[in-house]
């Protein structure tokens, strides 16, 4: 068996494997332990299709009596013929022969208790992990197809935002920019409003400061969402220095000096009216 990643969790956080898996589009088996607890994620192709962990995820047939789907005493009978059954037949697969649900049931329900489990995982701060690529230890009746964007950004909508936002974005003077998809791998990416807003301030050219200065939510929301999008992995810090005012300024006064220049060279030429407007539009473009 080839181990492809391993190490602690102190070192690399949850979310940074998932997206080291993501990028390059993985297929096989992240165990993480912690204490005596273990947890198995499936991944194909970079996407997250299945995970269990007795300790951490809610029964199957308490998810499906708690929805209303069942009864429970469909519950209990499902579960007498799984003990008297020789061959251990899955809860699911009994449910279904005994049409107490459908196959779209039983996929909406498994796909609730794995991310529930991947939330609960993202609040891990010590243990252990190791990956093993196209290994699979068992085959899964129900798999699904979850993205990673999507569970890190709803699972850090859970956890402590203050310690967060302090691990993630310690240099508050840092400037982010939109990642780069990874190629050949499409994302599906589901964002609140509030994260469309604030993701649209990220230019490249804009410190941490700058985004919360210009956000219509106040700093710690921002500065939250912010950390959410970099965990992610849908945002990165690059190594330019923040745009000052004083830049912009500068910026603008080099360019109406240049086109100054071009209006007294094509005076000359009978041309003053087009660079004349020229510098007009460059002023009202300066201005918004």
């Amino acid at each position: 068996m080839d181990l492809d990643l391993q190490g602690s969790i102190e070192r690399f956080t949850l979310p940074e494997i998932f997206q080291l898996i993501a990028a390059g589009r993985k297929s096989g088996t992240l165990g993480i332990q912690k204490d005596d607890s273990i947890v198995m994620v499936y991944f194909k192709e970079g996407d997250i299709v299945y995970g269990y962990g007795p300790r951490q995820t809610f029964h199957l047939g308490q998810l499906l009596r708690d929805r209303g789907v069942i009864t429970s005493g469909q519950l209990e009978e499902a579960i007498g013929i799984q003990a008297r059954t020789e061959n251990s037949k899955r809860l699911g697969e009994i449910l279904i022969e005994r049409r107490f649900i459908d196959r779209a049931d039983l996929e909406s329900v498994v796909r609730q208790q794995i991310e529930e489990l991947l939330y609960s995982l993202l609040s891990w701060e010590t243990g252990s992990f190791k990956f093993y690529e196209n290994q699979f230890p068992t085959d899964e009746e129900i798999t699904v197809r979850i993205s990673v964007e999507n569970v890190i950004l709803e699972g850090l909508r859970r956890v402590d935002e203050a310690n967060m936002v302090r691990q993630t974005l310690p240099n508050s003077e840092a400037v982010m920019t939109i990642s780069a998809s990874q190629s050949g791998r499409s994302r599906d990416v589901s964002l609140e409003a509030a994260e469309w807003n604030i993701l649209a301030l990220v230019d490249g050219h804009r410190s941490l400061n700058q985004i919360c200065q210009n956000s219509p939510f106040d700093e710690q929301t921002t500065m939250s969402k912010l950390a959410q999008l970099k965990l992610a992995g849908l945002i990165t810090q690059t190594e330019r220095k923040p745009t000052t005012s004083s830049d912009q300024l500068e910026q603008m006064i080099d360019r109406l000096a240049g086109l100054f220049e071009s209006y007294l060279t094509e005076k000359t030429a009978g041309r003053s009216a087009t660079s004349s407007r020229r510098i007009s539009e460059t002023i009202l473009e300066n201005r918004q």
